[in-house]
Formats: C-alpha cells, sequence, structure tokens
C-alpha cells in the first residue's frame, strides 16, 4: 500500500519566500503591538514607536554576528555571541524589540535601566538613553541602545560599505580559532540576521549579501578555517529536500517488518541505519530516523499508521550523497 505525504506542512519547514517589504510589515506591526498592547495610553506608544521606528530603521528578528550591537562590547575570544541577551554589558535588558540601527529594552527596575545606560555609553560606537514615555507597561523604564556608525541606504538596510567591512573583519577574527569551514548555507542566519532569504535580510540587501557570500567562500576555498562541514541542504529546493527525506524513510519503513526498529540497510550504494520507534506506545505514530554515516547524511519523520500518511523533515549533510536520493 502506499504512504502518503503530507504536503501542507513539513517538519521544520518553511514555505513563504523571503520578502523584505512584507516581512518588514510584518514585524514592524507585531513590534508596535508588543510594545503598546499594554500601556494604559496605547496612542502616546504608538507615537514613540513611529518615533523609534524613523530613527533606528525596521524591526528584525535577530542581528548578524557582525552588527556592532553585537561586535562593539568587548567579548571573551571563547565566546560566541549571536544575541543581545549573551553581551554582559546589556545585563537586565528584558521585554526587547529590536531594529536594524538598535534596539528599545523595557526593564521594570530603575536602577537597572540607569546601570544599563552607564555601561553602553562607555563602549565606543553606542548610545544608550531613557525615553520620556512608557514602552511595553506603565511600570517599565524604557532604554534604547542605538548603533551610532550604523548608517542607512534608501532600502532600510546597513548601508554596503560598512556592512562588508565589518563582515569582513568578523570573518577574519572567526578564522584563529575555527576548526572546521562552515558553508554560506549553515552561516546564512549568522551573516545576514534574520529574518532572511538566499543573500538577503531587513539588515542587508541583494548586492550587499551577494558579496558576503563571495567572502565566505573565498575564505573557505582558502583552507584558512580548515575541511569544510556541510550541514544545511537549503541550496536545494524544498521538493528535492521533501523528495530526499521521503526516499529514505519510505525504504526504512519498507524494511522494518522484516529487520525489526533499529536495523541497517543498503539503498544505492549506501549503508543506512534506521531506528523506528512508537512515538507514543499506542501504535498510532511511528518516529523515523535515517543515518548515513558519522552524520553525512540525517533525516527524520513521523508515519502516522491510521491515515497511512508520511510528514518528513529536511535532510542534513552533504549534498553530493544527499543528491543520490532524488
Amino acid at each position: 500500500m502506499p504512504i502518503h505525504v503530507n504536503t501542507k506542512e513539513t517538519l521544520n519547514g518553511d514555505f513563504m519566500e523571503f520578502r523584505a517589504p512584507s516581512a518588514a510589515a510584518e514585524l514592524n506591526a507585531r513590534g508596535l503591538e508588543y510594545l503598546t498592547k499594554n500601556l494604559s495610553d496605547p496612542k502616546a506608544g504608538s507615537q514613540l514607536f513611529v518615533s523609534l521606528r524613523e530613527q533606528l530603521g525596521n524591526c528584525v528578528e535577530s542581528y548578524p554576528d557582525w552588527h556592532p550591537i553585537l561586535s562593539h562590547p568587548e567579548q571573551s575570544r571563547t565566546i560566541h555571541v549571536s544575541s543581545i541577551t549573551q553581551v554582559k554589558q546589556y545585563e537586565g535588558i528584558d521585554h526587547n524589540t529590536l531594529f536594524v540601527r538598535g534596539f528599545v529594552t523595557c526593564p521594570y527596575s530603575k536602577d537597572m535601566s540607569d546601570k544599563l545606560v552607564e555601561r553602553v555609553n562607555a563602549i565606543t560606537g553606542l548610545s544608550a538613553w531613557h525615553l520620556d514615555g512608557p514602552l511595553y507597561s506603565d511600570h517599565a523604564y524604557p532604554v534604547v541602545v542605538e548603533a551610532l556608525d550604523v548608517e542607512l541606504e534608501a532600502d532600510g538596510t546597513i548601508r554596503s560599505r560598512d556592512a562588508l567591512a565589518w563582515c569582513a573583519e568578523q570573518l577574519v577574527k572567526g578564522a584563529r580559532d575555527a576548526q572546521v569551514a562552515e558553508t554560506w548555507w549553515n552561516m546564512r542566519r549568522h551573516i545576514l540576521g534574520s529574518p532572511h532569504g538566499s543573500r538577503s535580510s531587513l539588515i542587508v540587501n541583494q548586492f550587499t549579501g551577494g558579496h558576503m557570500r563571495k567572502f565566505l567562500e573565498a575564505f573557505n576555498d582558502s583552507g584558512m578555517y580548515g575541511p569544510i562541514k556541510e550541514w544545511l541542504l537549503d541550496m536545494l529546493s524544498e521538493k528535492k529536500r521533501k523528495k530526499i527525506s521521503e526516499t529514505l524513510i519510505e525504504a526504512a519503513l519498507n524494511q522494518r517488518d522484516k529487520l525489526g526498529n533499529s536495523f541497517e540497510f543498503e539503498l544505492r550504494g549506501e549503508s543506512c541505519k534506521a531506528e523506528i520507534r512508537d512515538t507514543f506506545g499506542d501504535g498510532e505514530e511511528l518516529s523515523i530516523r535515517v543515518t548515513i554515516g558519522e552524520s553525512d547524511l540525517v533525516t527524520s519523520g513521523f508515519f502516522y499508521q491510521k491515515s497511512n500518511t508520511l510528514q518528513v523533515s529536511d535532510p542534513n549533510g552533504k549534498r553530493v550523497l544527499a543528491e543520490k536520493f532524488l
């Protein structure tokens, strides 16, 4: 009996193509609601938010590692900082909303907000100040942290020459302690920020992102970081990624009756290890994981026995190996 594949959703799936204007509109609306819905005077809060948007740019979900908000505060070389919550100088931040040029945070302690402003203003290139009115809560003490050197292009992204210079500095800095080279598909979120597309985000446009990719790939090819580690397969289309996972998991399910719940099987010249378990012990849902080599290729999914339906995750691993299962 053929297995029906759930085409409406996949585990960790992303079906929406990235479009900057719609992404910005959605995040700005979300940021406005988050910062004003609990206020006694939401209209005044909305005016404050609009003022912040004009000064700091669009709302974003996360910063690239090279962004001055993350890179200007001095940090230990042994710590990889990819979020403002990891920056010790930002201790006490709470209820945060990020923008392209900086962020607003709304702690409930005035003493904490005063100390935050003092610490940030001691960092070259950053500035912090108290807002005149409330955001998030009438009882909060909102503080704005701004990266003074960040200038925006007409499209709202960071000026290309600055972003490229900061990105190159960060990539070179990371080489000294690197053990492996990461592909563009592994590193996009750390280089572009989020939300992002294949080579652009609300923080960098396609021209800038394209050159950042060239930087990374040139450094990878030089051997500066070490051997290249492949993991994400986002360079393949969603249809192809799904097909790879379906091929492996369906093959494992077809072998289950003969080999049990943990076994090895061969498919297209590769030795595959399958692990299958009854998720809840009631026979309704099976969890399946297929691995080739030492995580050279990995995928997983769920099989719903009553409806004979398969739901799969994206595969991860080496591209050349993955393409054998298309």
